[in-house]
């Protein structure tokens, strides 16, 4: 129960705050959303279709692989397949919001279910680092998700606006920034030796099922085994510490 000394889970303190943490990594993203914007205008999408997606699906990886499938002729693009590859990319988001069901609280379901739009993986990555320091909250959540929402947006539309400027985007090295944001997040969530068995279980299976499995299925199989060591390391270093 929530008392009066308490903050509000929903209060525009912790939204602020939020909103406050996931600035770094806003910049990060906007790097690779700057890209995104450049192959966007390169696979022949207009300045509305990109302000669509963009603000409407707010994934970078999916709206990536749908570039992959992009066609310029409206009568053979691919729907089915762009549908299904963006389903299958972000299952992940399944694993990501479960870790945040601590944060709801009884009566506030449908409110927090509707506000999980917000997430992404960065200011997912945000929460949880808040969370282990006891100020973790939904809006925490959604302020952050905004800071990376709005940053997406301008770089997204910018890099359509200066796309016929910016021709090869690698020149710059901008393709690097959608690994470095994560290699960051990954850094910031680091609590010790423990992490590292299913950090490493999750890269080997991933590699090996991206190897053997076609399309994007390794972000999803390697999320899941690296979730499953962590857990089982997890029961049993717990049964030890009881023993």
């Amino acid at each position: 129960m929530q008392t009066a000394a308490s903050p509000s889970p929903w209060s525009s303190t912790a939204y602020l705050a939020g909103a406050r943490a996931c600035i770094a990594v806003a910049i990060s993203v906007a790097a690779y959303g700057l890209v995104w914007g450049v192959l966007a205008r390169q696979a022949g999408l207009s300045l509305l279709e990109v302000v669509l997606m963009s603000g409407l699906v707010f994934a970078g990886s999916a709206q990536f692989v749908a570039l992959d499938l992009w066609t310029a002729t409206p009568s053979t693009l691919p729907i089915g397949p762009i549908v299904l590859a963006t389903l299958i990319v972000n299952l992940r988001y399944l694993l990501l919001t479960a870790t945040l069901r601590p944060l709801v609280h009884p009566g506030t379901e449908k409110r927090s279910a509707l506000a999980m739009w917000w997430l992404s993986d960065e200011n997912w990555a945000m929460t949880v680092a808040a969370m282990a320091r006891g100020r973790g909250s939904i809006a925490f959540m959604v302020g952050g998700g905004t800071t990376v929402w709005c940053f997406w947006m301008a770089s997204t539309i910018a890099g359509r606006l200066i796309g016929s400027v910016i021709d090869d985007p690698t020149r710059y090295g901008f393709d690097f920034a959608f690994t470095a944001t994560f290699l960051a997040l990954l850094l910031g969530m680091w609590k010790g030796k423990a992490d590292l068995l299913p950090w490493l279980a999750a890269a080997l299976v991933a590699v090996v099922s991206a190897r053997l499995i076609p399309g994007s299925w390794y972000i999803l199989v390697g999320g899941i085994a690296g979730s499953l060591v962590g857990a089982i390391a997890e029961t049993r270093s717990r049964h030890a510490r009881q023993s």
